[in-house]
């Protein structure tokens, strides 16, 4: 069938919607029609070459819609449920065998090769394949081939064209706090970085009842989003030593810290900032993909400190989506205060916006 998706010819290059064809669903595929689809920091990492995938191609990966046809394997879904996709993962390994999907050994493959599992293509312009599959999804279109293991049935008084963040960005802050570090209440954190992620883990964190939540953020207004949101205190990086102002707050340290910027001199002054027996969890994608951490052994081991490295918040999606569906239900996880929506259209002045800090996350809705 003939889409409309927003293709990048290559790295650096802006992304124009085109007339593609997507292919029929295979046995183990969803079709879904796009609602709208968040913007993510990866897909303009991808784009500007940072990550690998093949291009041109489609990217796109929190999508949400309607399933308008399913392949002959396909019994998860029916046509016309509503659904959000999230990303893909085997089935098969040691890890998605443990419920650990997030780090199933095929990841890479699955979610940036840009082809299905069978080396096909799923999307192709002028009879020239293209790059897709995008974690097993490229939603940056107005339909989507997803996998049955990538796509979340969702109920139908969620709020459809606002769900697609919850399977990357949303449930990686959020998973990170209440799953990959499994805060105990009453403990202190730290989140370095207000956009939708590390925002995402201020949600958490408040549902999980921790105090004090600190925020480092250099943009004011995120700052005060942060605020509204939950945190207790709002840091500017700008004013002093982070490290310092944080333990004027706690001057043993913080218990646990999210740092979303996979900045070498944000998380130099983290590790400052930590308590004995701290937890650090990283979650940030580095611009250079050779960045490494410069870590003291003896001043870690003298305070005990846990590095945690964390893929997708250590979520299930099957599991962990609907768990945060309900906290919204109850309005305890406000995720839709975090959304800016514009028109698919607009995909480049998304991007741009968001860079700006206009919006901490856009999602692209379609008419």
């Amino acid at each position: 069938m003939d889409i409309t998706a927003a293709v990048v010819e290559q790295a650096g290059g802006a992304f124009k919607l085109e007339t593609v064809s997507l292919e029929p669903p295979a046995a183990d595929e969803v079709l879904v029609e796009i609602a709208g689809v968040g913007l993510c920091h990866t897909d303009v990492a991808v784009a500007q070459g940072h990550l690998p995938f093949p291009l041109p191609g489609v990217l796109g990966h929190e999508g949400s819609g309607t399933v308008a046809a399913v392949g002959s394997d396909v019994r998860k879904v029916v046509v016309g449920d509503r659904v959000t996709l999230s990303f893909n993962s085997c089935g098969a390994c040691a890890q998605c065998a443990k419920d650990s999907p997030a780090y199933c050994h095929q990841f890479m493959p699955l979610n940036f090769g840009g082809v299905r599992a069978d080396s096909s293509s799923s999307l192709s312009r002028g009879g020239t394949a293209l790059g897709g599959n995008f974690f097993g999804q490229s939603s940056f279109a107005t339909h989507a081939l997803a996998n049955a293991r990538n796509v979340v049935k969702v109920p139908d008084s969620a709020p459809l064209s606002l769900l697609g963040p919850l399977g990357c960005g949303v449930q990686t802050g959020a998973g990170a706090v209440l799953n990959s570090l499994d805060v105990d209440p009453g403990s202190s954190l730290i989140v370095t970085g207000a956009g939708p992620v590390g925002l995402s883990a201020v949600l958490a964190a408040v549902v999980r009842e921790l105090s004090p939540i600190i925020v480092v953020e250099p943009v004011a207004q995120r700052r005060t989003l942060a605020l509204s949101l939950g945190a207790t205190h709002a840091i500017d990086p700008a004013e002093g030593p982070v490290s310092e102002q944080v333990r004027a707050i706690i001057p043993d340290g913080a218990d646990y810290a999210v740092d979303t910027t996979a900045l070498i001199p944000v998380l130099d002054q983290l590790l400052l900032s930590l308590s004995n027996h701290a937890t650090l969890g990283t979650v940030g994608v580095p611009a250079d993909p050779t960045a490494a951490l410069p870590l003291n052994l003896i001043q870690s081991q003298v305070t005990g400190l846990t590095f945690k490295a964390i893929v997708e918040g250590d979520s299930d999606p099957d599991t962990f989506i609907p768990e945060l569906l309900a906290l919204h239900e109850a309005g305890r996880f406000p995720f839709d205060k975090l959304i800016t929506t514009m028109p698919f259209s607009q995909i480049n002045e998304a991007i741009a916006a968001q860079h700006r800090g206009d919006a901490v996350k856009v999602v692209l809705v379609h008419d």
